[in-house]
């Protein structure tokens, strides 16, 4: 009983070490052999351990006087045995799932006699590339402090040359950079014109003109068209005013030369209404017409808001200033050009 007992703890020790210890060994012995590229300057090779490689049955060899052994013991541990070799299986199958699946490769290098050992990735036999983002580049602040310095001390020396040809010059490059920037942010408030509804135009006769005249000069009921322009607030209030009355004044102020017959003509093709007469003070009356039905969205959508409004008449602004601000550079610049040229004639002709 005594030898059985030694020979029964003898095996289940013996198995449980070479169970921890020999398993992943055993294992590779029963793999394929690597593969092995050579060339007369290096050698290639290589072990992948795969998905499919892992997960297939594996039949593990064991050693003779295990075989033998196997006989001596009685079934139930023989059962034991085998089934703790199966537990063993899965253990090693998930602890290589997550630590040795990988495509490495080693590379032997034999130049001018000297052998090198070099680790590397073998290529991917995926068809597919990826194409990877450009990474943006971040700039530290006190780089773009620097910059910014730089720029300036630049503008600085062209400001304050002897030479006024420099000057001018900067200031004109200035002023044609910002005259295309306000130009590219006026298209964005420019607005696509709807297709025009076909509607019948009324006619009046002279008496009732006349008529139509006295009376909007008599109302005092307006719409102020002020530094904004038509947008579609003005429009609302024309049909606002419209509904207790025929008709309606429009003051445009401020107002250019010239201007008023735009702005008549805007508001008869957005309100549908009728221009009476354009006063010299820059007022315009209008006649809702006869066969006048308010619209059920009176603001229309081909209009700017009250603020977008604003901001395109702050934008135009700017660029009529520099506008102007650059013809009068270029009439300087070539004032100077001339004043050169007088110059140099009279030095030439008092050389001669």
């Amino acid at each position: 009983m005594l030898a059985v007992a030694s020979i029964r703890g003898g095996t289940r020790g013996f198995s449980s070490s070479f169970k921890r210890d020999s398993l992943y060994w055993l294992w590779c012995l029963d793999e394929n052999v690597p593969t092995i590229t050579s060339s007369p300057t290096s050698t290639v090779c290589s072990q992948s351990f795969t998905h499919d490689m892992l997960m297939r049955p594996r039949t593990y060899r064991m050693m003779r006087h295990l075989s033998n052994m196997a006989c001596v013991l009685p079934p139930s541990d023989f059962l034991f045995m085998q089934r703790s070799n199966m537990f063993a299986q899965d253990i090693l199958r998930n602890w290589m799932l997550a630590r040795y699946i990988s495509n490495t490769s080693f590379e032997l290098k034999t130049d001018n006699n000297v052998v090198r050992f070099s680790l590397g990735k073998t290529p991917d036999n995926r068809n597919f590339t990826v194409k990877g983002k450009k990474k943006k580049v971040k700039i530290s602040r006190k780089a773009k402090v620097k910059e910014l310095r730089f720029f300036r001390l630049k503008a600085k020396k062209k400001m304050n040359s002897p030479n006024p040809e420099v000057r001018i010059r900067y200031k004109l490059e200035k002023a044609k950079r910002k005259e295309v920037w306000l130009i590219e942010k006026l298209r964005k408030y420019e607005v696509p014109k709807l297709p025009a509804e076909t509607y019948d135009p009324e006619i009046l006769t002279e008496e009732e003109i006349h008529y139509l005249k006295r009376t909007g000069e008599k109302k005092k009921n307006y719409v102020p068209v002020g530094r904004r322009g038509v947008f579609g607030g003005v429009v609302l209030n024309m049909h606002l005013h419209w509904k207790r009355h025929e008709t309606v004044k429009v003051n445009c102020k401020p107002c250019k030369p010239g201007q008023v017959h735009e702005y008549a003509e805007e508001l008869a093709r957005l309100s549908k209404g009728i221009v009476i007469d354009i006063k010299p003070n820059d007022t315009i009356i209008f006649y809702r017409g006869k066969n006048y039905v308010r619209p059920e969205v009176m603001s229309p959508p081909d209009t700017l808001s009250k603020e977008k409004a604003l901001e395109k008449y702050r934008y135009e602004q700017s660029l009529e200033h520099t506008s102007q601000f650059i013809e009068k550079l270029e009439k300087e610049l070539e004032e100077y050009h001339q004043h050169l040229e007088r110059f140099k004639r009279r030095e030439h002709s008092h050389k001669e």
